[in-house]
C-alpha cells in the first residue's frame, strides 16, 4: 500500500473518530433545580439552581401538544431531516441576502440544542460547527430524546429554563394539563425569550402565539373551533410562585443529593398531595392553640406500614415570615428527647427474651440507683403493676426497674440494632435514663421502627413466616420495591411479642382522660404511645394500626420548655385528628397464633404459676414465656385451727395447724399497693406466744433511702441545711419501730413510719428495730457541697 493511501486511511480514520467523539458524554452539565413531586406527580415544591435559574431536570416524556406546537413553530421537517435542514438553509440564505441583513437563521432544532449546550455566538463557523455536531447527535440519540433535550433545556424568559419550570412559572401547573393556547404561548418563547417578563411586550407575544394557533389550524391539528377559543386566552404575565407544599422534605431530599444517596434533583415522592395538605391544615389549626402557650412548633408524619414509605411528611408549621418561630427547622429529622416514646420497645423486648409475660407484677415504689431517682409523672406510686398497665399508664418507676432488669447496656445496642443512628454516646452515658428519654432520636427513624413492627406482626399472621426485609428505615421515594425473603426465625422481635405490645399500647386508659380517649377507640382501634421529655421540653404521640403508623411532636425548635407541654395535652389531640383523615384498618392486628403457646399463668402476680399459686389460669401467651420466672410471691403460711393467727412449732403442734398458700408482696411493695387494692390481703398477725423469727423475711423494709444511697440535702431559704425524711413500711399494721442512727436511739413510730433527720455530711448507718427484735440495718452517705 502506497504512503498517500495510508495517508488518506489516517486522514479518514481521525476524521471518523474526531465526528464521533466530537460531542460530550454529557451534552448538559448545567445545574438544576431541586424538584419534588408527590406520588400523583403533582409539584410539591422546587428550589432554585445554582446558578439562579429556574431549571427542572429533564423529563422523561413531552406532552403531544408540546411536540406539535414546537415542531410546527420551529422546525416542521424534524422527523425527516438527519439534523440539518438543507431547504430551511436555502431559504433562510435567500431571505437573509434579500433583506440585508439576518432575518431567518435555518437552524432546526437539533442544531439549536447544540447551540443551547455550547452557548457559541451565533457566528459562520459556529454554525458550520453547529451542523456538523447536529449530525452526529442525531446518530447518539432518538427525535424524542433530542426533543426532550431541547425542552428541558430552552430558555422561556426571564431566569425560566425548560418546558416544565416555563409551565410552572406562568400556569401554575403541569404541562400535561395546559391547554392549546398556553402551549402554543410556550413554544414561541425559545425563539424570544426576552419577551416575556411582567408588563413587558405582551402584544408581541400574543401575535406570535396566534401565528403559531393558525399553523396549527392549517395543518389540521386544530379544528377551527379550537383554533378560535385557543386565540381567546390569555398569555402569561407574572410568573406564579411555585408550591411550597414541604419545604421541609425538599431540603431533605437536596441534602441526601449533596450526599450522594440519590442519583437526581428530582424526586417523585410517595407523598400524597392531599392528604400532605390536610395534614398541614391540622397542624395550622393547632398551632394557634399551642402558640397560646408559646410552643411555636409542630410536626407530622405518616408511615404506610406495609411499605415503609411517608404518604404524609410535615416538617413544621411553615410560617417563614415570622423568624422567631424558627419554622425552616426540620422537626422529622432532628435529634430529640423520645420522652416515654421507647418504652413499648422495651416491654416488647422482654417479652420477646421471656424476662416477663404480659402482665407480670413490676414493682412501683419509691427507688434510687446509683444516685438516680426516678419519680411518676403523678409523683405516686402503686407498690406493684402489671408490666402491661405499667405501660399504658407510662409509669416511670416499673419501666426504670424493667430496664434495670433487662440492663441498659443490652437496650442501648437493641435500640441501634433496631435503626436508631442518633445513641452516639456509650451505654453508661446515658444508664437508666435511656428509657425515660435521656437520649435523642429522630421522629423519622422511630416512626420507622413502629412501623417495622406493624410490618413484621403483618407479614407473619399472613405467611406464618418472618421476611428478611421487614425490618427496614422508612423511604420518601415513590416506586422503589424491596425484594424479600420469607424465614422460620424472628430477625429482632418475635410477632407475639409485637402483638402483645400493641395490645397494652391499646389500652387507653388515662387518669383524668378516660372518657375522652374512649370515645375515639369506640371508632378506630390504635395502638399509641405518648412522650414528654424532661423540663416540658418536648411533647409526643405515635400510634399505630395494622395500615399506618402517625407521629406527632409539638414543642420548641430551640429546646425552650413550657409548663404544660406533654404529649398527651400537645401532641395526643394532633394525631387523633390526622387518624381522622384515613382509611380505617379492617379490624384489628390478627393473633400471631402459631407464635403462642398456653402457660399456667399466676392470676395476681401476672407470672409464670407455681405450685402455691391459688389462682393458675392456662392462658396463650408468647412461646418464649416459657423461660420466665415462676411466680415467688405465693408463700405457704403456717396459720392456728381458726385461721385467725400465725404459728409456728414453737407454739403450736403441727397436727393443729392448717395449711395456706398466701399472695405476700415485699414491705415496701405492699405498703403502697394496699391503698390501690383492696382486694389485698395482709398476712395475719403471729399468735401472741408464738415468735415469727421463722418467718420466711423481714417485716421490715426502709423504702427510703435505699441501702448505699448517696443523698445530697440542699439549704433551705434561711441557709440552714434541710432534713432527710426517712419512710419505713412494716407488714403488721399498728407496729412499733425503733430509729437509731449510727448506734444512736432517736425515736419510735407507729403505723406512719416517718422520721426526719438531720445527719451530717458523711457515712451514716440507719437501724430500724421492732417489738419482736426484727433488725434491719443500711447504710447511706450524706454528700457534703465540694462533693457535688
Amino acid at each position: 500500500m502506497s504512503f498517500r493511501k495510508k495517508a488518506i486511511i489516517l486522514i479518514c480514520t481521525a476524521v471518523a473518530l474526531s465526528f464521533w467523539f466530537l460531542l460530550p458524554k454529557h451534552l448538559f452539565n448545567t445545574p438544576t433545580s431541586f424538584v419534588i413531586e408527590s406520588r400523583e406527580g403533582i409539584l410539591l415544591g422546587a428550589s432554585i439552581a445554582k446558578d439562579g435559574q429556574w431549571r427542572f431536570p429533564q423529563s422523561d416524556s413531552l406532552p403531544k401538544k408540546f411536540k406539535k406546537c414546537i415542531v410546527a413553530f420551529e422546525d416542521k421537517r424534524f422527523y425527516y431531516h438527519p439534523g440539518i435542514d438543507l431547504l430551511a438553509l436555502s431559504r433562510a440564505i435567500r431571505l437573509n441576502l434579500k433583506k440585508g441583513r439576518v432575518v431567518s437563521g435555518g437552524s432546526t432544532i437539533t442544531m439549536q440544542t447544540i447551540r443551547l449546550a455550547t452557548g457559541s455566538r451565533r457566528t459562520f463557523f459556529n454554525k458550520t460547527l453547529e451542523a456538523i455536531k447536529a449530525l452526529r447527535l442525531e446518530l447518539r440519540y432518538s427525535k424524542e430524546e433530542i426533543l426532550s433535550l431541547y425542552a428541558s433545556n430552552a430558555p422561556f424568559g426571564t431566569n425560566v429554563v425548560g418546558l416544565d419550570a416555563a409551565a410552572w412559572r406562568y400556569f401554575g401547573r403541569r404541562p400535561e394539563q395546559l391547554s392549546w393556547g398556553e402551549m402554543a404561548a410556550l413554544a414561541v418563547l425559545p425563539n424570544s425569550p426576552s419577551m416575556v417578563h411582567p408588563g413587558k411586550k405582551p402584544e408581541i407575544l400574543l401575535k406570535k402565539r396566534n401565528k403559531l394557533i393558525d399553523i396549527l389550524a392549517r395543518e389540521q391539528v386544530l379544528s377551527a373551533a379550537e383554533a378560535k377559543l385557543a386565540k381567546l386566552e390569555p398569555v402569561p404575565g407574572k410568573p406564579f410562585p411555585l408550591p411550597q407544599s414541604s419545604p421541609h422534605l425538599l431540603n431533605l431530599i437536596r441534602n441526601d443529593y449533596n450526599k450522594n444517596l440519590i442519583a437526581s434533583t428530582k424526586v417523585q415522592t410517595s407523598v400524597s398531595y392531599r392528604l400532605n395538605k390536610q395534614v398541614n391544615d391540622i397542624l395550622l389549626q393547632h398551632h394557634s392553640r399551642l402558640t397560646a402557650n408559646e410552643v411555636n412548633n409542630c410536626a407530622a408524619l405518616i408511615l404506610d406500614v406495609e411499605t415503609g414509605k411517608a404518604i404524609a411528611y410535615a416538617g413544621n408549621v411553615y410560617q417563614p415570615q415570622n423568624i422567631s418561630f424558627e419554622s425552616y427547622v426540620d422537626i422529622i429529622q432532628a435529634p430529640r428527647s423520645p420522652g416515654s416514646t421507647l418504652k413499648p420497645l422495651l416491654y416488647a423486648a422482654m417479652l420477646n427474651e421471656g424476662s416477663i409475660l404480659p402482665n407480670s407484677l413490676i414493682p412501683d415504689i419509691p427507688t434510687q440507683i446509683a444516685g438516680y431517682q426516678p419519680n411518676n409523672y403523678d409523683l405516686g406510686y402503686d407498690g406493684a403493676v402489671p408490666a402491661s398497665k405499667a405501660l399504658a399508664r407510662s409509669l416511670n418507676v416499673p419501666a426504670v426497674k424493667m430496664l434495670q432488669q433487662y440492663r441498659y447496656e443490652k437496650m442501648h445496642a437493641f435500640l441501634k440494632d433496631l435503626g436508631i443512628s442518633t445513641l452516639n454516646n456509650p451505654p453508661d452515658f446515658y444508664g437508666l435514663s435511656l428509657i425515660l428519654g435521656g437520649c435523642e432520636t429522630t421522629m423519622w427513624e422511630l416512626a420507622g421502627v413502629y412501623a417495622s413492627m406493624a410490618r413484621v406482626l403483618n407479614n407473619y399472621t399472613t405467611h406464618t413466616k418472618y421476611s428478611n426485609t421487614d425490618w427496614r428505615k422508612p423511604s420518601y421515594q415513590q416506586g422503589s420495591t424491596i425484594k424479600s425473603t420469607l424465614e422460620e426465625k424472628n430477625g429482632k422481635l418475635s410477632a407475639a411479642s409485637i402483638y402483645f405490645t400493641f395490645q397494652a399500647m391499646n389500652e387507653v386508659m388515662r387518669p383524668g382522660e378516660e372518657l375522652l380517649w374512649r370515645q375515639f377507640s369506640s371508632s378506630q382501634q390504635i395502638a399509641w404511645k405518648t412522650g414528654t421529655s424532661f423540663g416540658f421540653r418536648d411533647g409526643w404521640a405515635i400510634g399505630v394500626t395494622p395500615r399506618y403508623v402517625v407521629a406527632v411532636w409539638a414543642g420548641n425548635a430551640d429546646g425552650e420548655g413550657r409548663p404544660g407541654l406533654t404529649g398527651i395535652d400537645a401532641a395526643a389531640p394532633v394525631m387523633f385528628d390526622i387518624f381522622r383523615l384515613l382509611p380505617k384498618s379492617e379490624g384489628w392486628f390478627k393473633v400471631p397464633l402459631g407464635e403462642l403457646t398456653e402457660i399456667g399463668v399466676c392470676a395476681e402476680s401476672g407470672f409464670r404459676a407455681s405450685d402455691l399459686c391459688t389462682s393458675p389460669k392456662k392462658t396463650a401467651m408468647p412461646r418464649s414465656g416459657l423461660k420466665a420466672a415462676v411466680c415467688s410471691y405465693h408463700k405457704l403460711v403456717h396459720l392456728d385451727r381458726t385461721g385467725q393467727w400465725q404459728v409456728s412449732s414453737d407454739c403450736e403442734q403441727p397436727s393443729l395447724m392448717t395449711h395456706k398458700s398466701w399472695f405476700v408482696l415485699p414491705p415496701a411493695m405492699e405498703y403502697y399497693f394496699k391503698t390501690k387494692n383492696y382486694s389485698y390481703q395482709t398476712l395475719p398477725a403471729f399468735k401472741p406466744d408464738c415468735s415469727d423469727a421463722g418467718s420466711y423475711s423481714n417485716p421490715m423494709e426502709l423504702i427510703y433511702p435505699r441501702n448505699n444511697a448517696k443523698i445530697y440535702v440542699p439549704l433551705e431559704i434561711d441557709g440552714k441545711r434541710g432534713q432527710v425524711i426517712f419512710n419505713a413500711a412494716h407488714r403488721r399494721t399498728g407496729e412499733v419501730i425503733y430509729w437509731h442512727l449510727d448506734n444512736n436511739y432517736i425515736s419510735s413510730t407507729r403505723d406512719l413510719h416517718q422520721i426526719a433527720l438531720n445527719p451530717a455530711p458523711g457515712n451514716h448507718t440507719i437501724t430500724l428495730i421492732d417489738k419482736e427484735g426484727n433488725r434491719l440495718s443500711q447504710s447511706f452517705t450524706i454528700l457534703a457541697k465540694e462533693n457535688i
